[in-house]
C-alpha cells in the first residue's frame, strides 16, 4: 500500500499536477472536448493509483455498476431497482469501513473474541459512494435523462474533490465538461486557482500544522492516562480546534483552487463556521456538502420537521449520530454527533423560547455571548473527535475544567516552557479566523463557487467595507502576497521530512 499523494506535496506539484494541466491547456487549446474529459479521467485514475493499484479497481468497479444502475433506472424507473443500488453501495461502504468496528464492538460487549477481518479502508470511499447515491436518486426523480459515461467517470473521479470533498451532485459539474467552459477566461481562472491553492497550502503547511505538535502531545499525554494543569489542557484543545479548522479550510480552498485551474467550479464546503452564533449556523458553514447531503437524503426523509417537534429532534439526533459514524468506525465519533445533535435539539428549542422574549442585553453583547458559547460547545465536542478513547477525553474534560491535582509525566512541562508563545500563536489565529475574510469572500468578484450570491454577506457599515480592501484582483501587488505565500509554504515543505495528510483524508 503506497502513500497518499497529498495535494501539500512537492510530489503533487512537481511531478503531477504541472505535467497534467500542461496537457490540459494543450488539448484545450486544440479544441478536443473528448480528449480533455479522458485525460483529466486518466490523470485523477493515476492521482487514485498512486495510493493503491489493487483498489483502484475497486472505485473503477464502482463506477462501472453504478453507470449499469443509472441506465437501467432510465430504461424501467422501479423503486425496487433504486434500492437494490442504493443497497449495495451502501453494504459495501458498510464492510471496508465498518466490519472490523462492528465484529470489535461485539467482541467488547459479549467478552468473545471473534476474529478482526483487518480491512484495509479504500481511499475516498465515503465520498465517491456519497456522490454516486445521490446520482441514483436523481436519475429515479427523472433529473437526469442522459449522461455520457466519460462525462459520469469523470463526475466521479475528478482528482480535486475525489479524496475528501466536497460531496460533489450531478448538477454541480457534469454540466461544465464542456469545451465552451474549458476555453472560457483561461487566464483568469488559472490565476484565481492559483490564488486559492496558495492560500489553502499555507493555510495547511503553516497554520494547521504549526498547531499539530501541541495538539499531539496534550492528546497523546491524555491517551497515556495522564492529567495535565487547565491552562495545558485548554491550550492543546485551541490548537487541535485551530489545526482542525485550517487542515480543513486549506484542503477546500486547494480543491477550489485546482478545479478552478481547469476552469471547474465547485460548490463551497467551508464558510468560516468560527463565526457561527448558534449550532445551527456551525453547520450551515461547517462541511457544507456533507450537511446539505444529511439533510436531503437523511433528516428530511426521516421526517425533518414537518411531523411535530418529538419527530424534528428524532431526526436530528439520528441524523447527527449517523454523521458522526460516517466521520469514523469509532464510539468517539458516534458520541461526537450525538452530542452535536443534542447541541442541534436545544438550538432549535432555544429559539423557540427566543422568539417569545427580547433580551434586556444590547444587541452586540448577545452576539458575544452567543459566539463564545458556540466555540465552547464545539471545543468541547472536539475533544471527542480527536480523543483515541473515551478515558482519555474524560481526563482532557476534567483538567479543563481544573478538577485534575496531580499531574503525572513530563510532556507538560514542555507545553508550559513555551506556554507564552503557544497563547500568542492562539490569539493570532482567533483574530484571523473571527475577523479577517476567508478566500470565498476575498476572491468574490470571481466567483469562485457555485450558487454564489447568497453565500457572501454584503454589509455597507464601516467593517464590511473595510473588508472590501482586501479582495483579490489579478495584479501586481496581489501576486507578489500570493508568491510569498506560496515561497513560504515551500521553503516548510522542503525543510520538514514530515508530510503530514489532510484530516478529512481518513474519512
Amino acid at each position: 500500500m503506497g502513500a497518499i499523494m497529498v495535494f501539500s506535496s512537492l510530489e503533487f506539484i512537481y511531478l503531477f499536477l504541472l505535467p497534467t494541466l500542461t496537457v490540459f491547456m494543450l488539448l484545450r487549446h486544440l479544441g478536443w472536448e473528448k480528449a480533455v474529459i479522458y485525460w483529466l479521467i486518466i490523470a485523477s485514475l493515476i492521482f487514485y493509483a498512486w495510493w493503491s493499484i489493487s483498489y483502484l479497481l475497486l472505485l473503477l468497479l464502482s463506477v462501472i455498476i453504478n453507470y449499469s444502475f443509472h441506465k437501467l433506472l432510465l430504461k424501467y424507473h422501479n423503486r425496487l431497482l433504486l434500492t437494490l443500488a442504493v443497497s449495495l453501495n451502501l453494504i459495501t461502504l458498510g464492510y471496508f469501513k465498518y466490519a472490523d468496528f462492528l465484529i470489535a464492538s461485539i467482541n467488547q460487549l459479549t467478552q468473545q473474541q471473534l476474529p478482526l477481518l483487518h480491512v484495509i479502508l479504500p481511499l475516498a470511499i465515503s465520498f465517491f459512494t456519497f456522490q454516486q447515491i445521490s446520482f441514483l436518486f436523481d436519475t429515479f426523480q427523472n433529473k437526469i435523462t442522459h449522461c455520457d459515461f466519460s462525462k459520469y467517470c469523470l463526475f466521479v473521479v475528478f482528482f480535486p474533490q475525489l479524496i475528501a470533498g466536497p460531496i460533489v451532485l450531478q448538477q454541480h459539474t457534469i454540466g461544465q465538461f464542456n469545451l465552451a467552459k474549458f476555453k472560457k477566461s483561461p487566464l483568469i481562472n488559472l490565476a484565481l486557482g492559483a490564488t486559492l491553492f496558495s492560500l489553502g497550502l499555507f493555510k495547511k503547511i503553516v497554520l494547521a500544522d504549526g498547531m499539530a505538535p501541541t495538539a499531539n502531545l496534550v492528546f497523546d499525554h491524555a491517551l497515556a492516562g495522564n492529567s495535565m494543569p487547565m491552562e495545558v489542557a485548554w491550550l492543546g484543545v485551541f490548537a487541535y480546534s485551530f489545526q482542525i479548522y485550517f487542515d480543513f479550510s486549506g484542503y477546500c480552498d486547494m480543491a477550489l483552487g485546482l478545479a478552478r485551474m481547469f476552469n471547474i467550479t465547485l460548490p463551497i464546503n467551508f464558510n468560516s463556521p468560527y463565526q457561527a452564533t448558534n449550532i445551527v449556523d456551525f453547520w450551515r458553514r461547517w462541511h457544507i456538502t456533507l450537511s446539505n447531503f444529511l439533510r436531503d437524503y437523511l433528516y428530511i426523509p426521516l421526517g425533518g420537521s414537518r411531523s411535530g417537534k418529538v419527530r424534528q429532534y428524532l431526526s436530528l439526533s439520528i441524523t447527527m449520530l449517523l454523521g458522526g459514524l460516517w466521520h469514523g468506525a469509532s464510539w468517539t465519533f458516534v458520541f461526537w454527533g450525538g452530542l452535536h445533535g443534542l447541541y442541534l435539539i436545544l438550538n432549535h428549542a432555544w429559539g423557540g423560547i427566543t422568539k417569545k422574549y427580547t433580551s434586556p442585553l444590547p444587541n452586540i453583547v448577545n452576539k458575544l455571548l452567543a459566539h463564545i458559547l458556540t466555540m465552547l460547545a464545539v471545543m468541547i465536542a472536539w475533544v471527542f473527535f480527536r480523543a483515541e478513547s473515551f478515558s482519555s477525553a474524560i481526563i482532557i474534560l476534567k483538567s479543563m475544567a481544573g478538577q485534575s491535582q496531580l499531574y503525572e509525566g513530563q510532556i507538560w512541562l514542555e507545553l508550559l516552557t513555551n506556554n507564552t508563545m503557544r497563547w500568542g500563536q492562539v490569539i493570532l489565529l482567533v483574530i484571523i479566523v473571527c475577523c479577517l475574510p476567508n478566500s470565498i469572500e476575498i476572491t468574490q468578484k470571481y466567483r469562485p463557487v457555485l450558487k454564489f450570491n447568497h453565500l457572501i454577506n454584503k454589509t455597507n457599515n464601516w467593517f464590511g467595507k473595510l473588508k472590501n480592501q482586501f479582495l483579490w484582483q489579478p495584479n501586481a501587488p496581489w501576486s507578489a502576497f500570493v508568491f510569498i505565500l506560496l515561497s513560504t509554504s515551500l521553503y516548510y515543505l522542503y525543510s520538514s521530512n514530515n508530510i503530514t495528510e489532510f484530516i478529512y483524508f481518513n474519512f
